[in-house]
């Protein structure tokens, strides 16, 4: 799917969202803003899981440009057949695929202006916490960290809000690497040891490796100096 194809789906949808959907509702107001609406086909058939399919193995391949046009074809199968729960499910997983092609704007478009809205729209809040969380990881990749930081804390108070324990370590440890790239590294090391009890305290080692790589980003000296 190359940006023009990108562009028009997503206009297509988004005309779609702005008939259904009056308002968008948002814990704060976000730091920047951005709309984009999307729209459904009269088509009745449905072969989005197919697409998805096809689009998982392409991009296990690492053939991101087909994955992404298939994730795009699987969204709008979704879409015309009102799965607005998988619908949202391959919107994230094409905004993925930009970000790993270092697409940041595109990945950025397909999630705030139409995943959102929609997990939005069918009161799915894990969704919407997971939007939250690729939000975040993609402007800290961007270098705009102002926003990453405000999506990671908003992905924390939607885990804390319906009590998924290992989302809210993940905004934790979103949060300290935001901090490192700011410089802030007594205030990333808090976050880190925070994520780190909370880990111990759930009795889960599955954050043993993302903490040892965040926490390798302080600079050694900064880390003697606190020592001392």
């Amino acid at each position: 799917m190359n940006k023009s194809w990108l562009a028009i789906f997503l206009l297509f949808i988004s005309n779609y969202l702005a008939a259904q959907t009056s308002q968008m509702p948002m814990l704060q107001e976000p730091p920047l803003g951005g709309a984009i609406t999307i729209a459904s086909s009269s088509l009745e058939g449905n072969e989005g899981n197919t697409y998805f399919a096809e689009a998982e193995k392409n991009e296990k391949k690492g053939d991101y440009d087909e994955a992404i046009t298939l994730f795009g074809k699987a969204a709008f199968e979704y879409n015309s057949a009102k799965q607005f729960s998988r619908y949202g499910s391959a919107l994230m997983r094409l905004s993925h695929v930009h970000y790993l092609q270092s697409h940041y704007t595109e990945a950025e478009q397909v999630v705030l202006n139409v995943a959102l809205k929609t997990y939005s729209k069918i009161g799915s809040k894990t969704g919407q916490m997971e939007s939250y969380s690729q939000l975040g990881k993609i402007y800290l990749a961007a270098n705009k960290l102002t926003q990453s930081m405000w999506f990671y804390t908003q992905q924390g108070i939607l885990a804390k809000q319906i009590g998924n324990n290992n989302a809210f370590i993940e905004s934790v440890l979103g949060l300290a690497s935001v901090k490192i790239k700011k410089k802030e590294y007594v205030m990333a090391s808090r976050d880190i040891n925070r994520a780190e009890l909370l880990a111990k305290a759930n009795n889960t080692h599955q954050f043993s490796a993302k903490i040892k790589e965040v926490r390798s980003l302080i600079p050694v000296k900064t880390t003697a100096k606190k020592k001392a």
